[in-house]
């Protein structure tokens, strides 16, 4: 039997972790009979290196993760292939992945290169691309939601490529809002079907399910341009930070460490504000004992803070990841995250011991030509 293979795909913080652990646990409690190993299993990509929110969060979820960090799917297909099989042998018949927030090409470099170079060898479901509305508004309304003009390229070429389009957190928005939204899509993309649900309530789950499970991808390629200026000019805007570091109170006593987190959210948050950026998404995960957890997102300076979930302990100390997605000079978030770090360390007397950082935009000098330099006196 070919291991059945698809993508969520959707611009950043449309919600494609928590969409894809939902599909996971709504297909396993379909097909997964009682002591076997989890049918479906999840591949976390991103074009940072190994520290991923995403990753740690999902491992919560019992079910099977595997990471794809430092390049997007899209341009590694020998890798994606070597984790898929990975999984597949390990029990997993349906594997499901992400891309970056900011990827666009799935069709054109994943389904059609597995596609040709595999053929047989998957079975390939639907490309599914997330809208959230709170972004769509930047197509459907043309609202400034302080992101730049060029993002709206990127969310449109994702949304042109799907197989089909899902409208996610409807529970964030009203029955009206729900169908403008919906019929905006519709007339935007008439040939391609859309749907709605709520992965963080479940609701119109089971209906997405139904139809990825009867459904093939389409997996013909299409122009999206991607080899224009508009994709590079859109490219160009985002920068990516990720740090893994131990905060641990000074005199080693108990705190609660949600409000840490919130404030060093925050902090991030006014900085962006006074340097005039935004960060489409930022995501923070830190683990306490057994099933003990923080989990908190931003997807812009304007929205509030989400908790998917907040501590249930205090503790003496803790490990914590930060994900962020900026539309921001690498330069000037990295100096707004350090002064973020300052705000938590004096305000809880903290101190904090750097694991692992990485800032950089998608051009930045040093990320593709190995470090090498670029200036030189002769």
């Amino acid at each position: 039997m070919s291991t059945k293979y698809m993508i969520f795909s959707g611009f950043l913080g449309a919600g494609k972790t928590t969409a894809m652990i939902a599909m996971a646990r709504a297909v396993n409690k379909r097909v997964q009979k009682e002591g076997e190993p989890s049918h479906v299993a999840i591949i976390a990509n991103d074009l940072g290196a190994k520290n991923l929110v995403d990753a740690d969060y999902t491992r919560t979820a019992d079910v099977p993760i595997d990471e794809i960090p430092g390049d997007c799917i899209c341009y590694i297909t020998e890798d994606l292939v070597y984790h898929i099989n990975r999984l597949a042998n390990d029990g997993a018949g349906i594997v499901v992945s992400d891309i970056p927030g900011c990827g666009v090409g799935a069709l054109n470099h994943v389904y059609v290169e597995l596609k040709n170079q595999y053929p047989g060898k998957y079975d390939l479901l639907p490309l599914v691309c997330l809208v959230d509305p709170m972004r769509l508004r930047m197509i459907a309304k043309q609202e400034d939601i302080h992101l730049p003009e060029e993002m709206r390229f990127l969310l449109n070429a994702q949304l042109a490529e799907a197989d089909v389009i899902v409208l996610n957190k409807i529970d964030l928005i009203d029955e009206e809002e729900r169908e403008a939204d919906l019929a905006f899509i519709r007339k935007a993309y008439p040939d391609i079907p859309v749907m709605a649900m709520s992965a963080r309530t479940g609701e119109g789950m089971e209906e997405l399910v139904d139809y990825l499970l009867t459904h093939e991808a389409n997996a013909e390629p299409r122009d999206l341009g991607t080899d224009s200026e508009e994709f590079d000019a859109a490219e160009a805007q985002m920068c990516w930070y990720n740090r893994r570091f131990f905060a641990e109170e000074r005199d080693g006593r108990n705190i609660d460490f949600n409000e840490v987190v919130e404030d060093f959210m925050e902090a991030i948050r006014e900085g962006l504000i006074e340097a005039k950026r935004n960060v489409p998404h930022l995501k923070l995960f830190a683990a306490g004992e057994g099933e003990d957890f923080v989990k908190c997102s931003i997807v812009g300076i304007d929205y509030d803070l989400e908790f998917e979930r907040k501590l249930d302990q205090e503790y003496s100390g803790i490990a914590i990841v930060v994900n962020a997605r900026a539309t921001c000079e690498s330069e000037t978030f990295g100096d707004i995250a350090e002064d973020a770090m300052d705000v938590i360390k004096q305000k809880h007397n903290l101190k904090c011991r750097v694991i692992f950082t990485e800032c950089f935009g998608f051009y930045d000098e040093g990320r593709r030509n190995g470090g090498r330099a670029s200036r030189y006196a002769d």
